[in-house]
């Protein structure tokens, strides 16, 4: 016989949604914190309404404090959470500029 029971289980959708409001809540405190890659992302949650309700005024916010210290985030503001503008894209773009 299961040791678990029906009554002391947590439906899948329920643990998903607490753990990504866990991870805005991480990704928060180290975008106030100053971290630009947890700005872009805080930015992309509201943005999205990912782990937090839809704001996409908040999110244009922490994407155009990102901005400040690296424009090509904005690569990225329409972008799902986690997805990153790299180094290495913002380098070649800048190299391609300096070629001109």
């Amino acid at each position: 016989m299961d040791s678990w029971s029906d009554r002391d289980r947590i439906p899948l959708a329920q643990v998903v949604s607490e753990l990504v409001k866990s991870w805005f809540q991480d990704a928060l405190k180290e975008a106030k914190a100053g971290d630009i890659n947890m700005q872009v992302l805080v930015g992309q949650m509201y943005c999205s309404g990912y782990g937090v309700p839809k704001d996409v005024q908040k999110g244009r916010a922490w994407i155009g404090k990102a901005s400040r210290s690296r424009s090509s985030v904005w690569k990225v503001s329409d972008k799902r959470p986690g997805y990153n503008a790299s180094d290495s894209d913002s380098d070649s773009d800048e190299l391609k500029d300096d070629a001109k």
